[in-house]
């Protein structure tokens, strides 16, 4: 009955596998086939040799259409914004939790809730007050104006102040007896004991950074402020007139600096999940 079980466990992962990499792979395949051939719908199932250049024709601009602008600038500045996005988030989150978990202050639990009822509000909603404090500062067309309004976390907070929350009292008097202060037990105790929650939330806000659209495509109007997101939707001209091939093949390039960053912390990522259910 076990052996039966596991069986249909990993044939049920197979699937699930199965139905999550047919798509990408159908956008590989047609990243390599000629325009022609995808706007009469005959993709096919296995990708051409001699169209794989194509992937180093959009990264770099050149090929046929030397024109077009290459998509490698967006993809570091995607990166560089997904990477500051996500630091910036964890750093501001985790001070946050830890004066509102360990510092008595008037009003604490009145600014943790207020900080909690901003996960009712949609980013719609306060999307407009957000460009107008961005454009007040000047900050539009740069990469401050990218990152810094992103940098605010209500979730991460909540998760940091449940994590510290769960620090046995004997360690933080044992702290407090050996001389340490509160920015040491902060960076001493309560970070290295939360690395694998931090590594698994960074490789979360990570994708959430690097999957922005409706935010650079405000505050970004110049074409070198670009994200790899923008950038995409931008090569989507009319149907009869888009390279299809070209945004297939950009669309596969920039699917691979966040499945990069989860391969890489996939252990502290797995960890971070499973430590968090305990």
């Amino acid at each position: 009955m076990t052996g039966g079980r596991g069986l249909l466990v990993h044939a049920m992962l197979a699937l699930g596998a199965a139905l999550f990499l047919l798509p990408v792979w159908l956008v590989f395949c047609a990243a390599t086939q000629d325009v022609g051939a995808i706007n009469r719908g005959e993709i096919a199932l296995l990708p051409r040799r001699d169209g794989l250049s194509i992937f180093g024709d959009v990264l770099f601009g050149s090929g046929p259409a030397g024109a077009d602008r290459p998509v490698w600038p967006m993809l570091a500045l995607s990166f560089a914004m997904a990477l500051a996005i996500a630091a910036g988030k964890i750093v501001v989150s985790v001070l946050s939790a830890y004066a509102v978990a360990f510092f008595r202050f008037p009003l604490r639990m009145v600014c943790f809730w207020v900080i909690f009822a901003t996960l009712m509000l949609p980013v719609e909603v306060r999307i407009i007050p957000t460009f107008e404090v961005v454009a007040g500062l000047g900050l539009i067309n740069s990469f401050g104006g990218l990152v810094v309004p992103l940098l605010a976390s209500a979730t991460a907070t909540l998760l940091f102040r449940q994590a510290f929350l769960a620090v046995p009292d004997e360690l933080m008097e044992a702290a407090r007896m050996d001389g340490a202060g509160p920015w040491r037990f902060l960076t001493d105790i309560l970070i290295p004991t939360s690395a694998a929650n931090i590594a698994a939330l960074f490789v979360i806000l990570f994708v959430y950074g690097w999957n922005q659209y409706l935010w650079p495509l405000l505050v970004a109007t110049h074409p070198a402020q670009e994200t790899i997101v923008v950038g995409i939707v931008k090569m989507i001209g009319t149907e009869s007139a888009t390279e299809w091939n070209r945004v297939m093949a950009a669309a596969m390039l920039a699917l691979l600096p966040p499945v990069l960053v989860v391969l890489a912390m996939q252990r502290w990522f797995v960890k971070g999940l499973t430590d968090g259910e305990k």
